[in-house]
This record gives structure tokens, sequence and C-alpha cells, in this order.
């Protein structure tokens, strides 16, 4: 029971998505600028990344390895396509406020990666709890922002305008420098908070790259025989 607890709580600061492992930065700016839409943007993507997570970790072993990863993009747009037709059809209104990245939940790093690295080598129950888990994080690291951004920035919360803020507010919170502002310093706070223990990424070659099986015969390979190309050349 306490290895499970341990899935689903890594996703809330240790090994939180967003601030920590930096994915989804698109849809974190993006929808911030609300409580509201991040609200919904973060149980949206959650409830994709848990039903995307199951059914890859359920289909792990009969998914070819060569095609595993246009396959793990057909499962997500599956659900994602029934997460579009659900907020349209009863929370038109969210659905029209989130918008294009609403479908743009299909190229999110965090639910891909997920798939990559933990749904393909682990169980139903695990891959569902962190799945659970990281969309948590997901959602709060949305929440947090989005809380900063509306309040300071638009002196309102979740719509609710705020009269003692109408005098503080800071407008450029709400524009894209500001949201990136916002962003550098919580990624700046949770690392204080996690020094030493956050997973630190100690490289960034092809070999650090969960695609360079893929692309071993392929970009990289050509990559790296055109360096060493060049710098025999240059030796010449």
């Amino acid at each position: 029971m306490k290895n499970k607890l341990g899935i689903v709580l890594k996703g809330l600061v240790k090994e939180n998505p967003v601030l920590v492992l930096v994915l989804g930065t698109c849809p974190t700016l993006a929808t911030s600028t609300s409580v509201v839409s991040a609200l919904a943007m973060g149980i949206a993507a959650t409830a994709v990344l848990v039903c995307s997570n199951v059914c890859i970790s359920a289909l792990r072993k009969l998914i070819p390895d060569m095609v595993r990863i246009p396959c793990y993009i057909v499962v997500i747009a599956g659900f994602v396509s029934i997460v579009q037709m659900l907020m349209e059809a009863y929370l038109p209104d969210l659905y029209d406020m989130l918008g294009v990245y609403l479908a743009l939940i299909v190229v999110n790093c965090i639910i891909l990666g997920r798939a990559e690295m933990y749904a393909k080598d682990n169980g139903v129950v695990d891959s569902a709890l962190d799945g659970v888990g990281m969309g948590i994080g997901f959602t709060l690291a949305l929440l947090v922002m989005a809380t900063i951004r509306e309040t300071i920035g638009a002196g309102s919360f979740a719509g609710i305008e705020l009269s003692f803020m109408e005098e503080f507010k800071i407008p450029i919170l709400t524009a894209a420098p500001g949201g990136f502002f916002v962003f550098g310093c919580l990624i700046a706070l949770v690392n204080h908070i996690t020094r030493g223990k956050a997973p630190v990424r100690k490289s960034f070659d092809c070999e650090s790259c969960p695609s360079a099986e893929f692309c071993r015969k392929g970009s990289c390979t050509a990559a790296e025989t055109a360096e060493k190309e060049g710098n025999a050349d240059g030796n010449a």
C-alpha cells in the first residue's frame, strides 16, 4: 500500500510533470491565465492520462516495439476525442474557453512521456496510479500559476472580481511574458524545495532520448556521420 501511495505522490512535487520534468509547457502557459480554464484543462488532461496509461499498459505485450509510438498516439487521440465530444455536449462554455488547446492534449508531452517511460513497462494498476499522480501534479501546477496570474494580473479569481486588488493589478502577468516569469519563479521554488531529491537529467545526447532506437539508423546516425565528416575535413 505504501508503494502504491508513493507512485501517486511522486507526481505532486518530487517529479511534478510541469515544474520538475518541464513537460506540457504550451498548455500550461496558454491556459493558466484563468483559474477556471486551468482547472478544466487539468481535469481533461488527467482523464486522458489515466485512461491512456491503463489502455497502453493492458496492451503493452501486444503492441509491436517498432510501432509503439504511433500506437500510443492513436490511443491517446481516441480518448481526447471522447473528452472533446463530452465537453462540447455538456460543458460548451469550457469547450469554447479551452479552444484548440483541448485537441492539443493529443501531443501533450506529459501523456506521451508517461506512456513511453512508465505504462509500457508496468502493470495496469500501477500505470493508473501513475496517471492519477501526474495528472494531479499537472492540475496543481496549473492552478497555482493561474491563481497568481489571474489574481495579481487581472484582479479576479475564477472570474469573480476582487475589488481590493483593483489598484494593485499587474496586467503583464496575464500576457505571455508574465506567464514565463511566473513559470520560472515556480520552477525555482520547487527546485529549492526538492534540492537533491528531484530527478536531474545529466545528459542530453541521443543515448538519453527514449526515441533513440527509432532514429538511430536515420537522423541520429546521419547527424553523427555528418559531424565526423566535418571533423575529418577540418583536420585535413
